[in-house]
């Protein structure tokens, strides 16, 4: 029987382990020195670049192989096939297959996910209040899965096991979730089949924004950013910590905007086995609004604590370039892969 282990052991013990082919992680026999170098080639200090001089980081990831690339799910809403219903409503649909996947976290590390449309996070959802949405899902995992929105809908499209063909489609079979986008705001979808946090904690999660009618203020750049963890040897406590499902991506490839650009940040908290998660940036302050339900802000500040599935959306400029640090506050997660930067350039 395998030994098993905790986040906190493996820092200890300066070592990630291998994986089985079960897919855990199961505790090695190196020496110290042995594992110092392990974990040095996962934590490694990259090479001197002019955004990473001094930070921790893993290198990239095989983002072909993945089949996604979180520079790309940044700034990729997904409006659906449009259409309008004889009623004159707008009609947006869209096709969501669940999978199995294996995902390469960190270099030399696949982790067995549970995916929408092949990613974590899923699709980003977007829609205008009162359109109808219809999902065309089709589960093709070897589980039993569903989808369930945060939002208003009713009980039969709610994706809740004991709440109708919806809240557990079998493997093979599909279903479709019909309803009105509403009400406005920052909204999330997840897996909501036993146990439910398995499912979440293995990727089956994704961003759901509902723009008012009237449309928010015009901003010069929006990209969403969904906060998760992941658990590699499955010991119900997360291992490494991330945005947008690869740690340390945005660290090793700073996000650029320009002084004065405005810039809206849509946030979602799904991390479990964690009970909270936070969000920090350095040198400036943001507008929030919390789940996105009002056009007005709810305070003027530089850090924000969410707990799983609390979201929010962040407004800001920069005055001044340079290279600016935003990550978890929470020394743990940041050094475990919620760490990023934004790289300011002159207007």
């Amino acid at each position: 029987m395998k030994n098993r282990f905790s986040r906190r052991d493996l820092l200890k013990l300066g070592g990630f382990g291998i994986l089985s082919a079960a897919g855990s992680v199961a505790l090695t026999n190196f020496k110290p020195a042995e594992k110092a170098d392990h974990k040095a080639h996962f934590l490694q200090t990259p090479t001197p670049m002019e955004h990473g001089e001094g930070l921790p980081g893993t290198g990239d990831v095989d983002h072909v192989r993945n089949g996604f690339n979180p520079g790309d799910i940044l700034t990729d809403f997904d409006y659906g096939k449009v259409s309008t219903l004889p009623n004159g409503q707008t009609l947006r649909e869209y096709k969501i297959v669940a999978i199995n996947k294996n995902i390469e976290i960190v270099p030399g590390i696949d982790f067995p996910a549970w995916t929408y449309n092949g990613r974590i996070p899923g699709p980003t959802i977007r829609a205008t209040e009162g359109d109808r949405i219809r999902i065309h899902f089709k589960n093709g995992s070897d589980h039993p899965h569903s989808m369930h929105f945060h939002g208003f809908h009713p009980g039969t499209m709610d994706g809740v096991p004991g709440s109708g063909p919806g809240g557990m489609v079998n493997s093979g079979e599909e279903f479709i979730y019909e309803f009105d986008a509403e009400p406005f705001g920052l909204h999330l979808y997840h897996c909501h089949v036993f146990p439910l946090a398995r499912h979440i904690a293995k990727g089956l999660y994704g961003a759901f924004i509902v723009d008012p009618k009237e449309g928010r203020p015009q901003m010069d750049k929006e990209m969403v950013m969904v906060m998760n963890g992941i658990d590699v040897d499955f010991d119900d406590a997360n291992d490494f910590y991330a945005v947008n499902g690869i740690p340390f991506y945005y660290q090793n490839h700073p996000i650029q905007i320009k002084v004065g650009e405005t810039v809206r940040i849509y946030l979602v908290n799904i991390l479990e086995f964690d009970l909270v998660n936070s969000f920090h940036l350095h040198a400036n302050f943001f507008h929030y609004y919390p789940t996105g339900t009002s056009l007005i802000p709810s305070e003027f500040t530089d850090t924000i604590i969410q707990g799983q599935a609390q979201r929010g959306i962040l407004e800001f400029s920069y005055k001044h370039p340079g290279m600016y640090m935003f990550h978890a506050h929470v020394t743990e997660f940041a050094e475990l892969g919620w760490n990023g930067m934004f790289e300011v350039l002159a207007a």
